[in-house]
Order: structure tokens, then sequence, then C-alpha cells
């Protein structure tokens, strides 16, 4: 069995279509984006759009100036775009670039990815249950998930 070959999808979202069909092409099994020149996603939404079947990720998104919710959406969204091919990687980048990029709080990093990733959990268990989430943690708090906002 060969390992599977994942390359970088590093091209603005007007031109990740053609790329990614061409990458397809070549024999790539996935594409990943990172956070870089370009965002994340938008990417990654072109190349599930582009008839094509392979792996599509964030390597990696990073989690800490996104609320949950946002990132339960992306994430939901882009797997059903990419018929259930999709993965998202979740980094914390560093502190620096937190607070003066991104202008967000650099706080436990740690401590604060667990409970993200558990909210992100229970929202998407939420949506597939039609169950509600009453969270309220350290570092993020969520118990409003009216059925209209609901996928």
């Amino acid at each position: 069995m060969r390992p599977a070959l994942d390359v970088g999808l590093t091209v603005p979202a007007a031109a990740a279509a053609s790329r990614a069909r061409e990458l397809a092409a070549c024999g790539v099994d996935g594409l990943f984006t990172f956070e870089g020149p370009h965002d994340v996603f938008f990417p990654l939404v072109a190349a599930a759009l582009a008839g094509i079947e392979i792996d599509l990720y964030t390597n990696v998104a990073i989690a800490f100036p996104r609320s949950p919710f946002h990132l339960a959406q992306q994430g939901r969204e882009m797997q059903d775009l990419a018929g259930g091919r999709f993965a998202l990687g979740l980094g914390t980048q560093v502190r620096a670039h937190i607070e003066r990029r991104y202008s967000a709080r650099w706080e436990s990093p740690v401590t604060r990815m667990a409970e993200l990733v558990g909210l992100l959990q229970a929202i998407w268990q939420a949506w597939e249950t039609g169950g509600t989430v009453d969270h309220r943690g350290r570092h993020y708090r969520l118990d409003l998930l009216p059925p209209v906002f609901r996928p």
C-alpha cells in the first residue's frame, strides 16, 4: 500500500479550481491550505467545487482569532462541499501573531485548544441530533443555538 501524496494549494481562490484539477490529474491524493498569504478556507471551497474527488484539509487554520461557532460552520460547510472528504486542521500560531496580527487574546493555548475542540464536537453533535449546547468554560461560552441557525 502506497502512502498518500498530499500537496499544498498555495494559490488564491480565483486560481484554486484549475490548480486543483491539474494536481488531481497528476495523481495527488489530497490538497491542503495554510494560514499564509491567502485565506485558509476560500481556496478549498474552489477546489471542492472543481469536480475532483480528492481529500481537502486545512494545515492549519489558526483557531484563536475565530469563534467556535464560525469554525463549526466552516468545517460543516466544507465537509458538505467536499462530499465528506474534508478535515479541519487547527493550530494555535504563536503569541506575537495572535496578539499583534490577529488582534486576539493569547491565553493558555493548550487548555484553550482542548476546550475549543470539545466545543466544536458538541456543536456538530447538536446539529446532528437536534440537541442543545450549554457550554460555559474558561475560554468560551456558547449557550444559544436556536433552530434557525442549524444547518
